[in-house]
């Protein structure tokens, strides 16, 4: 059972830890007996929101799966400016380098971007398991490759790509549809972090944006009013 930090009353998660090895590709290869025994070493740890689960540099020998909540993988560079790397939410896993490679320091911070509980793992726990079962080895191997991808796209799309076209890409993903208009639910900080940027540049992008008749900006929302200019704007490359 667990409780609301706030009041101490109890809520209902929406997964419990057997659901969400049950269904996950990689765990979901172990039997029924092995996935009650992870379950039963796991450490259940909750977070408020914008609470701190580690941050950049610690040394953090884990592996953990999200339980409910979001939470946010972010680094910040030499200048203090922080980049939003991936976003994680329910049954999604993610490790400390440290798991893998003693003395390894965390390469970004995490942080609970809503009231969040994952369930936690020490290397030592679950190395029995892993060591095991090269099945589920392999899965994991192939979900950090996945996410070595993303890291990938991420760092050449900051070097290849100018702030004006990574905030009108970031746009065009935020919205579902090119009619629907885009709620101003993050922050300016936020959106900057999305991109690799400061505030004060992303505010002067969406002013240009509006200015050129890309986008309409309200107290509330977003609204793409040219929504191939916006796309072929985040296709764009430095010096393209």
């Amino acid at each position: 059972m667990l409780f609301d930090v706030r009041t101490g009353k109890s809520i209902i998660t929406m997964y419990t830890l057997e659901s969400l090895l049950a269904r996950h590709p990689a765990f979901a290869l172990l039997e029924e007996s092995e996935q009650a025994s992870l379950c039963s070493i796991a450490n259940t740890k909750h977070y408020r929101k914008g609470e701190s689960i580690v941050e950049q540099g610690d040394n953090w020998p884990y592996l953990f799966l999200i339980g409910d909540g979001k939470i946010n993988a972010t680094k910040m560079s030499i200048e203090g400016r922080n980049l939003i790397v991936t976003g994680l939410e329910s049954g999604d896993v993610f490790w400390g380098l440290a798991f893998f490679l003693d003395d390894m320091p965390m390469p970004v911070s995490l942080e609970a971007v809503s009231a969040s509980h994952i369930y936690l793992w020490e290397r030592s726990e679950i190395l029995p398991f892993l060591l095991k079962h090269g099945q589920l080895t392999w899965e994991l191997s192939r979900l950090m490759v996945r996410r070595m991808a993303q890291a990938s796209e991420i760092i050449e799309t900051l070097a290849f790509q100018p702030v004006a076209g990574r905030l009108a890409r970031f746009l065009v993903e935020l919205s579902p549809d090119d009619n629907e208009p885009i709620a101003r639910s993050l922050t300016l900080d936020e959106m900057a972090a999305r991109v690799g940027s400061t505030r004060e540049v992303v505010c002067r992008f969406l002013q240009r944006f509006a200015n050129n008749g890309l986008i309409d900006i309200t107290r509330t929302e977003f609204v793409i009013n040219n929504p191939e200019a916006l796309k072929a704007l985040a296709q764009q490359s430095k010096g393209g």
